[in-house]
């Protein structure tokens, strides 16, 4: 999904002190125990406790991931704090994997941003904090973990992209892309079993070969044909390797194709497949060992603002809050009429659905596709 330079400090971070806010008579309040901004005495004080620690450290955050360059630097201007910006050309994955891997040191990530399933594993193995934004309610039920551990913020529809001046029959399904003139050209973003949207483009050809959000099985089949038939290109595809001409095939989320490859790709297309409807959000979530807790709780904060909310919009993606911003008036009009037309009727797999298809592909893609 989404390198820096690590920082060289090692420095190990004890137990969170205990602050005074400005809330109630001046309540002391353990950041990394809040569960919303009352505890800091409301939004004033969790800002003054956010800027007390002064910094936020974030991962696998490319800039030009549905506008996250943007977003960072307005919440840093905003607030004062300086944000930390690790491996953004990780995965969700790896942001699980630096939790574990970084707990009790300084450069720990703060928040985390991952496909909805690599939220709800992190959520099951007691990695997340559970923390409700103002807007809370704003956000759907199946949309958010029951205890507040994560929440869904923006996403998108897995799509087809492709480089018209190399694919000269544009492609529209998923049965296209088994056809031989696109031998060598099909790729995704990552492997399934690691990246939350490659893991979204085997749904999604599961659901266009018979299968459902309870029969992932029929993508991974599917996947296993695309390269048996020699159409798929086992690398990561980016921006640089559709231009060095690795990959003018892309399955991945539309926005991000907008954002990041039809940027830099003159004659780049992005269809939403005909025969396979997937659109899913990635999740946000506090990690419950977080270094600097008070700014990871005003991070999210942002985020589920107005003013982030529309960020994510300005980026192509399509915020958690958009129904309501529209009902309210609150959504930038112009942003929402650049999106690009997609299906008004959507449903979404479960959490028990999630969680088993990933097992799944986890445990069969190695075999089935490789890598």
């Amino acid at each position: 999904m989404r390198s820096a330079t690590i920082s060289a400090a090692l420095l190990v971070v004890g137990v969170t002190s205990i602050l005074t806010t400005g809330g109630p008579a001046g309540a002391a309040v353990n950041p990394a125990k809040a569960t919303s901004a009352a505890a800091f005495g409301g939004m004033s004080g969790l800002i003054a406790a956010a800027k007390k620690e002064g910094t936020l450290n974030v991962i696998t955050l490319p800039d030009n991931w549905a506008n996250y360059g943007n977003i960072i630097k307005d919440f840093s201007k905003k607030y004062g704090i300086k944000i930390n910006s690790e491996n953004p050309n990780g995965s969700s994955q790896d942001e699980i994997n630096a939790v574990e891997q970084l707990k009790g040191q300084s450069r720990a990530p703060d928040v985390l941003d991952m496909g909805t399933s690599f939220a709800i594993t992190a959520d099951q193995d007691g990695l997340l904090a559970p923390y409700k934004v103002a807007e809370y309610s704003e956000i759907p039920a199946t949309a958010k973990a029951h205890d507040a551990t994560w929440y869904d913020d923006y996403g998108g529809f897995v799509a087809i992209g492709y480089d018209s001046k190399v694919v000269k029959t544009p492609p529209t399904s998923f049965a296209d892309l088994l056809k031989p003139i696109y031998k060598n050209q099909v790729a995704l973003d990552g492997n399934p079993a690691q990246t939350g949207s490659a893991f979204a483009a085997v749904y999604a050809a599961a659901l266009a070969n018979g299968g459902s959000f309870a029969n992932i099985q029929p993508g991974i089949t599917y996947f296993q044909k695309l390269n048996q038939a020699g159409n798929f290109v086992p690398v990561t595809a980016t921006a640089a390797t559709v231009e060095s001409g690795q990959t003018p095939i892309i399955l991945w989320w539309d926005y991000l194709q907008a954002s990041t490859i039809a940027t830099q790709v003159p004659g780049w297309k992005v269809v939403i497949p005909s025969d396979g409807h997937y659109a899913a959000y990635y999740s946000q979530a506090i990690s419950a060992t977080a270094p600097h807790p008070a700014a990871a709780r005003l991070w999210e904060e942002y985020l589920y603002s107005t003013i982030g909310q529309n960020l994510w919009l300005q980026g192509a993606a399509r915020p958690i809050e958009l129904s309501v911003m529209i009902k309210g008036g609150t959504v930038d009009k112009k942003a929402l009429a650049a999106l690009p037309p997609a299906p008004s009727t959507l449903s979404f797999p479960t959490t028990a659905q999630l969680t088993a298809a990933q097992t799944l592909v986890s445990q069969d893609w190695p075999t089935a596709v490789g890598g």
